[in-house]
């Protein structure tokens, strides 16, 4: 059973009291639904007002909205709620985890290209901030994942790096600077992602270190941030066969789940050798890593039998709750492990100061994206952009001695047409002009497709060019590349708009080529014919000015590549 005295709750005889009176307190019902953080979409008081009076959730977490409307939302929870709920916020680059309006200071591959752990700070402060203004309480950061696999898209851009050491200080000032706004941290994703390629949205990751590996990276981070009083881990359908054999060694291949259903990882690893007193948290239950492991009638009710103390999202909340209900009147939750992990939220809640809740007053909204907090975005891209080669000696570019730009925009496909053009691509073409150049942006055939549906739009695509006339119009070309996402395939790699287009570099022996990314930091596997490639990590205002300005010499690269960006290649070094 924990111990709310203990690290990381360190509760007051007061705190504790409280704890065993709202627990003393509780109906069967309710102490169901404290089990629960609901993923809420729909902002309506009514339907707030149920998911709170009729399924009692213990915690929350949303998409979408205004700050004004999210506010709203969170007070109306806190309102409704008999017991305060956690509200979480995915605050891994900044307040834009928490809000669309929020400021993305630097994403955790920046923090881990910056020289400096300002940026990291400047980054937990402002997400903090932010979130707080709305009512949050929870981050589910940071991102302590070590991306030692240059082909694992899934925290490529959220992580803080290869190096386990590196992983511990930035952790560590993040959780620092969060506890510092009043949240509580929540690392991710336990036992590791970032050492394969597979995205456990997908199918059940796999971690396949040894259990020396392990020890050395992801146990040695985890180790620190508990010693650092981290509150609570999130758990991921990931499975870690070497730790989970070796505590069990009878286990067969067929019977290997994700560290969401194994005892192995979560009481023998995790809570065992570990030490973990905080809360556990499971990663999103419609995860396929979870959902093919186990059939959801027992998924949901095993997660909490295997150690984890709370269950994100509902798929159906009368069927979940039906399946948790079940599994404790089955036996397979113990009334021990019911009682442990409510305990644990309620050691949260308490420890968070909910047993005494204040809600922030509207006039905090204010600091969402504020003048201040903008500032320090500029100064996390100033540091963090990083020029990973120029073997052509390309750099600095004039642009009095190569004025004429023509800049392929090479994007990932946008959800609907009706999106509309990247903003990025715009704001990159502002920020060129303004520094003197004349630019020629072809469109690519989403933007053609968004002007009018056509058969022609393909052949418009496939058109060549002649060589010459084209050396003449044009100085310089930038190949700028946005792929984004995941959960849709396990790893994101550059793709054209169509195949056998124009966009396909075919430049860089005729004019100057630079090429960026605006994400991913991998992309020379597929570009290794780009001679000079600069990552610049965010397609944000701040880091496109950023960009343009180290481009042309006005600022100097402060950034540091890691041996992941050439992908294990000797091409991508030329």
């Amino acid at each position: 059973m924990v111990d709310l005295k203990a690290a990381p709750f360190h509760l007051s005889d007061a705190q504790v009291a409280w704890v065993e009176n709202t627990l003393a307190g509780m109906t069967p019902e309710e102490k169901i639904g404290q089990l629960f953080i609901v993923l809420n979409f729909d902002r309506r008081e009514e339907n707030i007002r149920t998911l709170c009076e009729k399924y009692h959730i213990g915690g929350v977490r949303w998409q979408g909205g205004t700050p004004a409307e999210v506010y709203e939302q969170n007070r109306l929870f806190q309102k409704y709620s008999k017991v305060p709920v956690l509200i979480a916020a995915n605050c891994e680059a900044g307040g834009n985890g928490a809000v669309g309006a929020g400021t993305l200071v630097a994403t955790g591959a920046a923090c881990a290209a910056s020289r400096t752990a300002d940026t990291v700070r400047d980054m937990a402060r402002v997400g903090g901030q932010e979130a707080a203004a709305l009512g949050c309480n929870w981050t589910f950061a940071p991102v302590c994942d070590v991306l030692s696999n240059w082909r694992n898209t899934i925290v490529n851009t959220r992580a803080f790096g290869s190096d386990p050491d590196h992983v511990i200080e930035l952790s560590t000032a993040y959780m620092e600077e969060m506890r510092a706004q009043g949240l509580a941290c929540a690392a991710k994703h336990f036992p590791g992602d970032g050492s394969e390629e597979r995205d456990q949205h997908l199918l059940m990751g796999c971690n396949d270190l040894t259990c020396e590996e392990w020890d050395a990276t992801f146990g040695k981070v985890y180790r620190a941030l508990i010693a650092a009083g981290l509150e609570s881990i999130m758990v991921g359908q990931i499975c870690q066969p070497a730790w989970q054999r070796r505590l069990n060694p009878g286990l067969k291949d067929e019977d290997i789940r994700p560290a969401t259903l194994s005892p192995e990882l979560l009481q023998g690893l995790l809570r065992g050798r570990l030490g973990f007193n905080g809360l556990i948290v499971t990663d999103a239950s419609h995860m396929a890593g979870l959902l093919n492991a186990a059939p959801r009638s027992e998924a949901v009710p095993g997660c909490i039998a295997a150690g984890c103390d709370m269950l994100l999202f509902f798929s159906d909340p009368d069927e979940d709750i039906a399946y948790m209900r079940a599994g404790i009147e089955k036996g397979v939750i113990t009334p021990e492990r019911l009682e442990d992990a409510l305990h644990r939220i309620l050691g949260l809640k308490a420890k968070l100061g909910l047993d005494r809740l204040h809600f922030p007053e509207a006039e905090a909204l204010a600091r969402i994206g504020c003048a201040e907090h903008h500032a320090a975005a500029a100064r996390a891209a100033d540091e963090a952009i990083t020029l990973v080669k120029d073997t052509q000696h390309l750099l600095p570019v004039d642009p009095a001695k190569h004025p004429r730009v023509t800049l392929y925009y090479i994007e990932s496909a946008p959800v609907s047409l009706a999106d509309g053009p990247d903003p990025a691509k715009r704001m990159l073409i502002e920020e060129l002009e303004a520094a003197g150049f004349a630019v020629t942006a072809p469109k690519d055939y989403y933007e053609l497709e968004m002007a009018g549906h056509s058969p022609a739009n393909r052949g418009q695509m496939m058109r060549k060019f002649a060589r010459e006339p084209f050396k003449a119009s044009c100085d310089l070309v930038i190949v700028a590349l946005h792929m984004q996402g995941y959960a849709q395939q396990n790893n994101m790699r550059v793709a054209y708009s169509i195949g056998h287009s124009h966009e396909i570099p075919w430049t860089t022996r005729e004019v100057p080529t630079i090429c960026v990314s605006l994400n991913y930091t991998n992309h020379l596997y597929d570009v290794p014919m780009m001679k000079t490639y600069i990552n610049a990590y965010a397609p944000t205002r701040e880091y496109l000015h950023a960009f343009v300005q180290k481009l042309t010499g006005q600022s100097p690269f402060k950034g540091r590549a890691e041996e992941n960006v050439f992908c294990g290649r000797w091409d991508t070094r030329l």
